[in-house]
């Protein structure tokens, strides 16, 4: 990741040189898994010199309960589709990008377009990288022990019975569900994956309706890659086309 950001830093891109300008849309930034806003600060910067208005998500760190994340997450994208009278670009890291897809199913008259960096959108616990899930389960168990608003076992749960088809179950029923309901076609939706990621399989990446793009980035380093600096840049001007194409093997 230090060589990552050496690398944007001494290159051009991170000067706004060869990149079309922005026409001063707002932009929703929100972290990863554990991370908080800062965590999305160069980017931010970046995006505010290249013609951007860019928001932080208000997350510290980014290990809340799903439903009570998204809600909170709603009204920040209403206040702001409001303010500028126009629709947010979201981008989001890793757990952020879900929040993002799920909130233009739900808001698709109030987000413009979603672009994703290294989000595990069709992923399973078996995608991401062993230490993360003993994470997970680490905030599991401090929810359990009286830590609230965290990620609890009744947010699996209502991933797990979505998933096999059980009655549904648990706080966020309505999440999984929306994060697998179809975008309506005029929502722009990439997704950024890397082969070299490291924590997240880079096939639970590949959403069946995002536009798939390949970086070489690892996956801490999204936030700060030039390859994936270049690639935003392009995204966020003009329409993004889905380009859905049989898969390479792995």
């Amino acid at each position: 990741m230090a060589g990552e950001v050496a690398a944007l830093l001494a290159s051009p891109v991170w000067r706004g040189s060869g990149v079309e300008e922005g026409d001063g849309a707002p932009v929703l930034l929100i972290p990863g898994f554990l991370a908080g806003d800062e965590s999305l600060f160069m980017m931010s910067r970046w995006l505010r010199r290249i013609g951007y208005r860019t928001y932080g998500s208000g997350i510290r760190s980014n290990i809340g309960c799903s439903e009570k994340a998204i809600g909170e997450l709603e009204e920040k994208v209403i206040e702001l589709s409001d303010r500028h009278g126009r629709p947010v670009s979201v981008i989001g890291h890793s757990r952020g990008g879900m929040f993002g897809r799920v909130l233009a199913v739900r808001h698709p008259d109030r987000v413009d377009r979603v672009i994703t960096l290294g989000s595990p959108l069709v992923a399973s616990m078996e995608d991401i990288h062993g230490l993360v899930r003993f994470q997970i389960r680490s905030v599991q168990r401090a929810q359990r022990l009286g830590a609230r608003s965290l990620i609890a076992g009744g947010c699996e749960e209502s991933w797990n019975a979505y998933r096999f088809g059980l009655e549904p179950i648990g706080c966020c029923t309505d999440f999984w569900t929306d994060m697998d309901d179809r975008l309506p076609t005029r929502v722009g939706f990439a997704s950024l994956y890397s082969r070299s990621d490291g924590v997240i399989h880079w096939r639970a990446c590949l959403d069946p309706q995002a536009r798939h793009v390949e970086v070489a980035s690892s996956h801490c380093g999204m936030g700060v890659n030039r390859d994936v600096y270049e690639r935003v840049a392009e995204l966020m001007t003009g329409r993004i086309v889905a380009s859905v194409r049989p898969l390479r093997a792995a």
